[in-house]
């Protein structure tokens, strides 16, 4: 869990630990209030933050994990936003696309041409209401099915696939 969430996960102890003093005035006691609860809030988060890189980092090294950051840098940006889309169904359709990436469905309807020929989809059926597409096996069978937009964002920002 990161810092992040672990703050998100309970709000009240976050704003509790927050809370250090009656008054927001510096000037009215806020310089003598006590920080020891954020203090001990703050080093739970971080304890908790590391004990998840550890985890994360020992699976990694008995090579539980696949780094798939070639993979990824062979895709470009819109074919990293589609896979969200495969995290939530197998199939996904034309208009799907185009609300994600704010595009005109004739537009998505060229993009899925342009990746069914790169072999990033797979085509099932011709009819235009029936149409759908299905990630090829090169990319499904690497592992990147259960790759969320969080970690293609991650891999993009950090060049790391670890998470």
């Amino acid at each position: 869990m990161s810092l992040e969430e672990y703050y998100a996960t309970n709000l009240q102890a976050y704003y509790n630990a927050l809370s250090v003093g009656e008054s927001h005035n510096y000037y009215f006691g806020r310089e003598q209030a006590g920080i020891t609860a954020w203090i001990v809030y703050f080093c739970g988060g971080m304890a908790d933050a590391f004990a998840n890189v550890r985890l994360k980092a020992s699976e990694a090294a008995k090579g539980e994990k696949k780094d798939h950051s070639a993979l990824l840098r062979e895709l470009d940006q819109r074919q990293k936003q589609v896979l969200s889309l495969f995290t939530k169904s197998k199939y996904i359709a034309t208009h799907e696309i185009a609300e994600l990436l704010s595009i005109h469905p004739r537009t998505a309807l060229n993009l899925c041409k342009k990746w069914v020929g790169s072999e990033f989809m797979i085509q099932h059926g011709n009819a235009n209401k029936s149409r759908k597409y299905e990630l090829a096996d090169n990319i499904g069978s690497a592992g990147l099915m259960g790759t969320t937009m969080k970690h293609v964002q991650i891999v993009g920002a950090r060049r790391c696939f670890w998470y």
